[in-house]
């Protein structure tokens, strides 16, 4: 007799809208998973076993406890927690929206070597801290804006699994080499109680970064000819963008989409759609047209755009583009019906940061001028080395796109579209700090446009990179990058923009309070006490709006 299918991973909970919810889970074995009054049958992916449960007909601003069975044996919760009861909670409570966000989490806190000296966990120590808070303390929805798993960064007890599994000798080495790997690595990041809790209960949007398949991933074409030539490449970015798919970006979708996205409806009844899956990872990966991973949250008088920054990229020298132009188009008609939709807050979601430190901006800009201007020849490949050694690969490393996600703010804060929205707000992680700047220029904005950073969730930020984002943001620095950058005849911007708050340092987590036309920011930051004792603390509330 086959053994009973046990929940594995999960249960997280994803797209919520006022009338609709979606449920994921991994579970051991085939078997139909049940969330309150809806069911779906698990689908397979390369021996590995999930379902995405789509849930029906709940109540605008209503709160709804759940449990999950396989096959009518009740798995979740699990006895004895802790922790309260797991619920959705749809859009339309009175009261303000509350969203958290960060990025880059690097496993979980019993799996990283202490030896690393990484603080305490940003994400579990919310979770420990929102268990003891009301319900209407809770954020409605959680944003995380990648590096949800190191694909390139293993834990010793990963490398030791891997190592029974292929000769770690050969490449890629310790880094993870196919879809079988990467699972490992999402329940190695998942699976600690804390955080599992608190995504059974609060609805995640998601996107990747770099680290999801490599650093630097996509920074440039020269990097991108230099890295498929690698004979492990392949299996490496199908089996990232397969498991990218699987576990984040379908509860991305609301129902809606899913019934319109064809690689879901075509795995429907697939014995297994590893192969399936592998043909669409491979296409988006060879054609960044072919798939578009963007996509758009609506809550309430929230509306989120969240943008791929990664795998939509053009990297001709000539032609350097975050997103393609049909992607790019799809943002900027996001952004301008939201505008019309009369939204009070307009938050755009992209791992990279869109406003850096004045000077950090300023390099990457002459860089980029000067790759494209001596493209081919030593200075150019100089730049391109220099590119690649110091990640040099943000939005200003790209700057027609950063000029027209500039325009596109812009426009949306003028009110071009329709009803200005009180905040424009750009959040980001990927630097391994956290910090608030604000648009100043132009000035005939009714929107206040913010660029809101935070990074790392569970990660540290080496010396070097420290003392670098500290300096970026001096009058000195920038008086010097903006001298380099005038005598290499760098294209100026006509952006201005100016740090309101930071950089923090170490692990943490920022919240957003959205009240009517009223914003807030507040950042959260681990520490712990001198006998070790992990504490939670905010380090800045500053009003956005």
């Amino acid at each position: 007799m086959p053994e009973s299918a046990r929940l594995l991973l999960g249960p997280l909970l994803r797209h919520v809208d006022p009338v609709s919810a979606t449920v994921w889970v991994e579970t051991t074995a085939p078997c139909t998973v049940r969330v309150l009054n809806a069911q779906a049958r698990t689908f397979c992916v390369a021996g590995h076993h999930y379902a995405l449960v789509v849930i029906e007909g709940l109540e605008p601003g209503s709160t709804t406890p759940y449990d999950v069975s396989l096959d009518g044996v009740p798995v979740w919760p699990p006895r004895h927690s802790s922790f309260p009861p797991s619920r959705i909670r749809t859009p339309g409570r009175p009261g303000p929206f509350r969203i958290a966000f960060g990025s880059c989490r690097y496993a979980s806190p019993a799996a990283v070597d202490v030896r690393d000296g990484i603080a305490p966990d940003a994400l579990d120590s919310y979770a420990v801290q929102l268990a003891d808070l009301p319900e209407d303390q809770w954020p409605d929805a959680l944003v995380l804006l990648g590096d949800q798993v190191y694909a390139d960064e293993t834990t010793p007890a990963t490398q030791a699994w891997l190592a029974r599994r292929r000769d770690l000798s050969e490449a890629p080495g310790v880094q993870v080499a196919d879809f079988e790997e990467y699972t490992r690595l999402y329940r190695e990041s998942w699976g600690d109680p804390e955080v599992r809790w608190l995504l059974s209960t609060i609805p995640s949007s998601m996107i990747f970064d770099d680290h999801e398949m490599i650093d630097d991933w996509n920074t440039s074409a020269a990097w991108r000819d230099s890295v498929v030539d690698q004979p492990w490449w392949r299996t490496r970015i199908t089996g990232g963008l397969t498991s990218y798919f699987v576990y984040q970006h379908l509860g991305n979708l609301s129902p809606a989409e899913l019934a319109d996205n064809a690689t879901w409806q075509a795995m429907q009844g697939q014995e297994d759609a590893e192969p399936l899956l592998r043909e669409m990872a491979e296409g988006a990966d060879g054609d960044p047209t072919a798939f578009r991973w963007s996509y758009v949250r609506h809550w309430d008088h929230v509306r989120l755009v969240m943008v791929d920054s990664r795998a939509g990229r053009v990297l001709a020298e000539t032609d350097r583009q975050i997103l393609d132009d049909v992607e790019f188009g799809w943002v900027e008609s996001a952004l301008a019906r939201a505008s019309a939709d009369g939204v009070d807050h307009v938050l755009v979601g992209t791992s990279l940061p869109w406003l850096l430190p004045h000077a950090i901006h300023d390099i990457e800009r002459w860089d980029e001028t000067l790759a494209l201007r001596h493209h081919r020849r030593p200075l150019g490949r100089a730049a391109e080395k220099l590119r690649q050694a110091a990640d040099l690969e943000h939005w200003a490393a790209f700057g027609a796109s950063f000029e027209r996600l500039g325009a596109a703010l812009v426009a949306l804060a003028r009110g071009e579209h329709g009803k200005p929205p009180a905040t424009a707000l750009v959040l980001s992680g990927d630097v391994h700090h956290a910090y608030a700047a604000e648009l100043t220029r132009p000035g005939d904005l009714t929107s206040r446009v913010h660029q809101l950073t935070v990074s790392p969730l569970h990660n540290k930020a080496p010396h070097a990179i420290e003392i670098g984002f500290r300096v970026g943001w001096s009058r000195w620095a920038r008086a010097l990058t903006g001298s380099i950058t005038r005598l290499a005849r760098v294209p100026r911007t006509g952006l201005v923009w100016e740090k309101q708050a930071g950089p923090f340092f170490g692990n943490e987590l920022g919240e957003l309070v959205l009240d009517g036309a009223d914003a807030r920011f507040r950042l959260w930051a681990t520490s712990r006490d001198d006998d070790g004792t992990p504490r939670f603390t905010r380090v800045l509330d500053t009003e956005l709006s």
